[in-house]
């Protein structure tokens, strides 16, 4: 039988427009707390080649859950980030696949299909749940939780966690941090178009927590001086089209000189952002695992993830990616870039 629970039990305040958000998602979110009501086990997976977001999700929930549910086993899995881990987020649990024999609850944050989880083993979960604000492109789970009218699946799952402050439940200052960082990191510091006010009402309420926001930006841009020399390269390496669509390649030399891996060619994709004339953006870095070469798109207005289709990609309207299966193609994908700004 499915428990409801009712948030005017607490008189606690919060903000109107994350209560108004509530009443929209409030099935989802009793369902949501049944099943970890219900488990003892959980399991919070996200995707391949984790951001911000998925990582902030990600350590936000599962630590969340550690903190309110103290005598469940609460893990995380998938492929660790190659600056962001231990940097900014702890690394991942190593599980082996007699753990996954039991029964278990698998909570799936920003991804939109079973392909992109970075664990396989999601399959296994006997009940699933998904949470996550890309376009829904296959129904695998029992609960579903897609709003792409929100910035970052932190967004929504932020939402989720304050309202149930009214519950008892208990928001701490590291679960708030992380789902902070997935918050800025997957709206480009509040850049893009798909932030909200209902993003700056969220920020506000998980900022109550009492964690230091300057420490969490610290940890989540910090460079190194050998970064330094990435960054000189890219500045003397840099195309610009005809209509304003500004590009990097690095190929498997240039990184191997560079001493970066493939992970990381997108990190200064964002060089070009406040630049008059570049109305958008691309990193274009040679995968040699698949082999194929890894584009990041970036927009200041127009929608990109059209584009991004067209390669085998997509994402968010400024924010895409995609890939190339030769640097042939490469012309091709300017030319279609260049052509929403003509």
């Amino acid at each position: 039988m499915l428990i409801t629970w009712d948030l005017k039990v607490n008189k606690m305040k919060i903000n109107p427009i994350v209560l108004e958000q509530n009443k929209l998602y409030k099935p989802y979110f009793n369902r949501i707390l049944n099943a970890i009501k219900r488990y003892d086990r959980i399991v919070v997976f996200r995707h391949i080649m984790p951001d911000f977001d998925a990582l902030g999700t990600q350590m936000g929930l599962a630590t969340w859950l550690k903190d309110n549910f103290p005598d469940k086993e609460v893990k995380v899995v998938g492929d660790n980030h190659v600056t962001f881990t231990p940097r900014v987020y702890p690394v991942m649990d190593s599980l082996n696949d007699k753990w996954f024999a039991k029964p278990f609850l698998g909570i799936v944050v920003d991804v939109g299909n079973v392909n992109r989880i970075a664990d396989p083993r999601i399959k296994k979960a006997k009940y699933k749940i998904k949470i996550d604000h890309h376009p829904e492109t296959e129904v695998f789970a029992k609960v579903s939780l897609t709003d792409t009218s929100k910035a970052a699946a932190a967004e929504i799952v932020a939402n989720m966690l304050i309202c149930w402050k009214k519950l008892g439940y208990v928001l701490s200052e590291d679960a708030a941090a992380y789902l902070y960082s997935g918050i800025v990191g997957d709206s480009g510091r509040f850049q893009y178009s798909s932030t909200s006010s209902h993003t700056f009402a969220v920020c506000e309420e998980l900022l109550q927590s009492g964690f230091n926001i300057s420490h969490v930006y610290q940890k989540m841009y910090e460079k190194k001086i050998d970064d330094l020399k990435v960054t000189a390269y890219i500045l003397n390496h840099f195309f610009v089209s005809k209509n304003g669509v500004a590009y990097y390649v690095l190929d498997k030399d240039i990184q191997q000189e560079l001493k970066i891996t493939t992970e990381r060619g997108k990190e200064n994709v964002n060089l070009f952002s406040n630049i008059e004339g570049i109305n958008a953006w691309a990193s274009i870095t040679e995968d040699t695992k698949e082999p194929c070469w890894r584009v990041s798109l970036r927009s200041k207005e127009k929608a990109i993830n059209g584009v991004a289709t067209m390669f085998e990609g997509g994402g968010h309207a400024q924010a895409s990616g995609c890939k190339l299966n030769t640097l042939d193609d490469l012309p091709r994908l300017i030319e279609e870039l260049d052509k929403l700004f003509e």
